[in-house]
């Protein structure tokens, strides 16, 4: 399937810094093949893609019981949304440092610390006394430590696995999982919570799979050197790796990464404040129309997580695969094909939202017809995103890229909308007259935001697109430069003006 160095730890691509800097000329070492047969590179891809369902699935089980955890808890609109930035600002401070671990030490031991991580925390919450609502907030957090180590390396494991066209489907249905893995997650927390009275059973549930998911990670899945499907193995150059600093100069220099990344946090601030209030906004949404009454005590009817949850989950396939293919087709005559794409999907989705929440008082049926076109239309870019990343930015600092774009995407984008979405609904609340209409009417005005913010991720897009040719021809040349070995002094010269380090002083 691919060849490359034989130590996924070794040490190459990224030591221009160094060697390059001081004008010595790197010494050459000789590429020893590593493969793996595609039936073995699929499987390891297939449990990668499980345990990616497990990892939305978490993220989004506790939105699925938001009014029982309310009540429970006896925490208000802004505490609640709090909860869900707790969890993802602990992923999004942590994800730099297994950014860093990924790339220079065994990704597969960092993946399966990360696992045990989420799911021991996740389990020893469900037994949380009520009295103690902080504990239960700083068990979300460390279960956000945990899911950062999986969402930072993981797909980079598939960016050396597979190369092209299989790279692209194969990322597309690895992405597939993030909608499902979220509609499962409401699916699966009001459904137990339905079948037990119990909502903390939800949470019990979890860990059973997740102990599957690791026997199967370290049975399965293998350790690819950095940069293995792209045929250029860091044991070629013999480089001292570069530092943590320097591959991060590098990313603030790819115009492509950084207003990629400024996309995705426009898309994460969206579906973070979709994802955590739109099942209690159309439960509220309900009660405006007469179709359900007020909950004031748990437990509360889920039947608005659940049809949220299958709308996610239907509208999340079928954008993924739409987005990855559509990607795929048109940039066989449009090299920038997949920025664009963003950027249009973005901007078709800003009125389908702003539709969804606006008729929503008026028409229950268009606001769910709207509200699922809108993401439908987000979904469309998972993947995208992802061979954006991976195709202008080398294989090492793929895992620093995918830790800065989600600590970006987080800290701006899902670890501030839910809680400011329920500040300003508490806000608003407090202005009005104490009516459940007032509540309403409240939270749709504080989504009202969403419709604005995703136009400026799709202008991110488009400035993408001017950028994408010039940042994917220079990661190109990079790699070849580092397959081949620099042989004489220009040569190292040039490599190190590719590789952004000062060019090495001549010798007399």
């Amino acid at each position: 399937m691919s060849t490359g160095g034989p130590d996924p730890g070794s040490e190459g691509l990224g030591g221009h810094y160094g060697a390059l800097a001081s004008g010595q000329q790197p010494p050459l070492a000789v590429p020893v093949p590593w493969s793996l047969s595609r039936g073995r590179a699929y499987m390891a891809a297939a449990v990668l893609c499980y345990i990616n369902l497990l990892n939305y699935m978490n993220w989004f089980i506790i939105a699925g019981v938001l009014l029982d955890v309310q009540n429970f808890f006896k925490i208000s609109d802004s505490n609640a949304g709090l909860l869900q930035t707790v969890f993802i600002g602990c992923l999004l401070l942590s994800a730099p440092v297994f950014g860093y671990l990924g790339d220079r030490h065994s990704r597969k031991a960092t993946l399966t610390f990360g696992i045990l991580l989420w799911s021991g925390a996740g389990l020893s919450s469900s037994f949380i006394s009520s009295q103690y609502p902080w504990l239960f907030f700083l068990s979300r957090g460390i279960v956000g430590i945990g899911t950062a180590s999986y969402s930072t390396i993981a797909p980079t494991v598939l960016g050396d696995l597979f190369t092209s066209d299989q790279r692209t489907r194969v990322l597309a249905i690895f992405y597939i999982f993030i909608p499902v893995g979220s509609g499962l997650g409401y699916v699966l927390g009001s459904g137990v919570t339905q079948l037990t009275g119990n909502w903390h059973w939800a949470l019990r549930i979890m860990p059973c799979l997740e102990v599957v998911a690791l026997v199967l990670l370290l049975c399965l899945v293998p350790d690819p050197p950095r940069g293995a499907s792209e045929k250029q193995g860091e044991a070629i150059l013999g480089l001292p790796r570069s530092s943590w600093c320097g591959d991060v100069k590098y990313l603030a220099t790819n115009s492509s990464f950084v207003w990629s990344t400024l996309g995705v946090t426009a898309m994460a601030f969206v579906t973070g404040a979709l994802g955590f209030w739109a099942p209690k906004f159309l439960f509220e949404a309900r009660v405006v129309h007469g179709l359900k009454l007020p909950c004031l005590q748990e437990m509360c009817s889920s039947q608005d997580s659940l049809i949220f949850g299958v709308v996610t989950v239907v509208t999340g396939i079928i954008g993924v695969v739409l987005g990855a293919e559509a990607a795929r087709r048109y940039k066989k005559v449009n090299p920038r094909a997949e920025p664009l794409i963003c950027a249009s999907s973005l901007l078709a989705t800003a009125p389908c939202l702003y539709l969804a929440f606006v008729l929503a008082p008026t028409t229950l049926l268009a606001s769910y017809v709207f509200l699922a076109l809108g993401e439908l239309l987000l979904s469309c870019n998972w993947a995208v995103i992802a061979d954006i990343l991976l195709s202008v930015v080398v294989p090492r600092c793929r895992g620093t890229a995918e830790a800065l774009q989600i600590t970006v995407g987080h800290i701006l984008g899902d670890a501030s909308s839910p809680y400011l979405t329920g500040l300003i609904s508490s806000a608003l609340r407090a202005r009005r007259p104490d009516s459940y209409l007032q509540r309403f009417l409240s939270l749709q005005h504080s989504f009202m935001g969403c419709a604005f913010v995703i136009v400026l991720g799709g202008g991110c897009f488009l400035l993408t697109a001017l950028h994408l040719e010039r940042d994917r021809d220079q990661a190109q040349a990079q790699a070849q430069a580092t397959d081949t070995g620099p042989s004489n002094s220009k040569d190292v010269e040039r490599l190190s003006l590719l590789l952004g380090a000062e060019a090495p002083p001549e010798k007399p």
